[in-house]
């Protein structure tokens, strides 16, 4: 069969990036055996031959974070630990290397490749300890295995745990990707082996918490040979780490070092800080918040501009004290509050030594606001946004833990229930996007996004391809594809599939239709998506309410044929519209 130069191309990028030869298959719909033709004849490993092996592993690591990747999350999971302890004895051989080159050139003796005897190592590696026994490990264990590994910014944060003037609150608003959970996860494992504390992690999802504790475990058994056990886990000088979701009430009883991450997508978050104070009040215990930004109107956002300080401040007749400034924050402050402050954006990454992005390349995958908020950590102003924040964290919900019948590995991920897919095309620089809902039902209330598919710089085929392997997976009721410009391209293509697929054709009455739609829906809080997914609520609140020439109110996200807004967002109001305005008045009846 030949395939169309635009699929062979994507496979390639993804090649590069790291996805395995399985991933890509799944996910382009390409048998195996072709990938490996693709690969020996275009000498695709040429381009990774002279690639140092720890930034392809630490380039696999981070995809496989992203949780961009299809497959099995707990199977990734169990990869994420491998990797970690793959990249530490390539480290360690590295130093061994470097330093028997150094041995050899100070005697002399001119064997600058022997190997060092390594019988210490040995010794400490040849038996398996029992399990949770850290309590031989030193800090110089660290020096080597840990620290020694870390970016400059990461380097920031260490000290700043360290200093007793910083260590108390830290503060870190952060690009997508820089390695914070790598980090924070080897900072937590430390301090609990070196010191005997506890180390509480609150994550948005169950899911994300467990990626703390896979990197732990994979620390533990690659590093020293340990086998850790549990959950929470328990060591044998009676630290114990705890990996939460922000259930509030799971987090009552506990106390230790905090860690919270993702927090500015957390919802009540007052709520739940006052949760981490209470695990945290003795004043040994250190609180830590991370995230990337999301908007200004979210409740953590007064938090970290010292607005909720200073409000207490005037209550109690005291001065306030001034934000800093970007370049303090860039480098990391104490602000007057007393909490350290950092913001790491993918320009300061790059320039403290983190090689993992290609900017070039991110520029061209996102709108300008987008990119803003994602990668150079500014917060969304959803003032005037048609769609508050406030509103959207009510979708946001833990997928996998929520509705445990929905499988996305199997062959029939949602088995017969019906489902509605919505498509919203490409525009030069943006990506098509598709998404697959499933109606509310007896069973289950909501409307829930199942799956979100992205497809840059493939041509129409294979772009309807992509939808027809998502027909041959669910019962599909209703595809919505936006049919304006050249989105009619994989309209006539789906159509010889799926001939009841129904053209959205953007003018003034369809746009207010498809936007009052998705506001009936969010409003009533009838829709939820898995909340790793922040850029369906980013997107939502990128659309504006404006007005055409003539004065008519219309609806828009700064879509222009250059760039394209709220991809996820306007894909999910393409399947919504299967449902009328006036649901609640027609004659009843039941989906699923």
């Amino acid at each position: 069969m030949k395939y169309a130069p635009e699929i062979k191309d994507a496979a390639h990028k993804l090649y590069l990036k790291q996805y395995e030869v399985p991933e890509i298959a799944q996910q382009l719909n390409v048998p195996t055996r072709t990938l490996y033709y693709w690969i020996q004849q275009g000498k695709w490993d040429a381009a990774l031959k002279h690639e140092a092996p720890t930034n392809a592993i630490r380039r696999r690591i981070t995809l496989l974070v992203s949780g961009e990747v299809p497959g099995d999350r707990n199977e990734q999971l169990g990869e994420i630990e491998r990797l970690t302890g793959v990249l530490d004895n390539l480290q360690k051989q590295e130093e061994r290397f470097i330093a028997a080159q150094a041995k050899a050139k100070a005697i002399g003796s001119g064997e600058a490749s022997e190997q060092p005897s390594g019988g210490e190592g040995r010794s400490k590696k040849g038996k398996q300890r029992k399990q949770n026994q850290v309590s031989h490990l030193t800090a110089d264990d660290f020096k080597e295995k840990f620290r020694g590994l870390l970016y400059d910014y990461q380097v920031k944060w260490l000290e700043a745990k360290e200093n007793p003037l910083t260590r108390r609150i830290r503060d870190i608003l952060k690009s997508r990707q820089t390695g914070a959970t790598w980090y924070f996860s080897g900072e937590a494992f430390e301090d609990a082996c070196l010191s005997g504390d506890n180390q509480i992690f609150l994550s948005a999802s169950r899911a994300q918490a467990e990626i703390f504790r896979a990197y732990i475990v994979g620390f533990a058994r690659e590093w020293f040979g340990i086998k850790l056990v549990g959950n929470p886990i328990v060591l044998d000088n009676g630290a114990e780490l705890h990996f939460l979701s922000t259930n509030s009430a799971t987090s009552q009883g506990y106390h230790g070092h905090v860690y919270v991450d993702e927090y500015f997508w957390i919802r009540d978050f007052n709520v739940l800080n006052k949760v981490a104070s209470a695990v945290a009040t003795h004043k040994k215990w250190r609180k830590t918040y991370f995230s990337t930004p999301s908007a200004k109107s979210h409740d953590a956002y007064p938090f970290w501009n010292m607005d909720t300080f200073n409000e207490r401040m005037r209550k109690r007749n005291k001065p306030v004290v001034s934000f800093p400034s970007p370049k303090e924050l860039s480098e990391g402050v104490k602000c007057g509050d007393g909490q350290w402050r950092n913001i790491v954006t993918i320009d300061d990454a790059v320039a403290g030594g983190c090689d993992l992005f290609d900017l070039a390349e991110l520029e061209l995958e996102y709108s300008e606001d987008e990119f803003n908020q994602l990668f150079r950590c500014m917060f969304i102003d959803d003032k005037k946004s048609v769609f508050k924040l406030k509103q959207l964290e009510k979708c946001l919900t833990d997928i996998h833990e929520q509705i445990k019948s929905f499988k996305p590995n199997s062959p029939r991920p949602w088995d017969d229930r019906p489902v509605w897919v919505g498509y919203d095309p490409s525009r030069t620089t943006d990506n098509a996007t598709c998404v697959v809902l499933a109606p509310p039902s007896e069973q289950f209330p909501h409307f829930i996004v199942l799956e979100k598919h992205s497809w840059r710089g493939v041509n129409f085929q294979f772009q309807a391809k992509q939808i027809e392997a998502i027909t041959k997976r669910y019962n599909v009721q209703h595809i919505g594809i936006d049919t304006t410009g050249i989105g009619y391209g994989v309209f006539d293509m789906v159509q010889a599939f799926y001939p009841r697929a129904q053209a959205i054709h953007y003018s003034v009455d369809v746009k207010i239709e498809l936007v009052m739609k998705a506001i009936s829906v969010i409003g009533a809080g009838r829709i939820i998506w898995d909340q790793s997914w922040s850029d369906i609520a980013a997107g939502f609140m990128t659309i504006r309410q404006t007005s055409t020439r003539g004065g008519t109110i219309t609806y828009a996200a700064g879509r222009t044929e250059a760039t394209g807004h709220a991809d996820s967002a306007w894909a999910i109001m393409h399947a919504l519209i299967k449902e009328p305005l006036n649901y609640e008045n027609r004659r009843k009846s039941r989906y699923g």
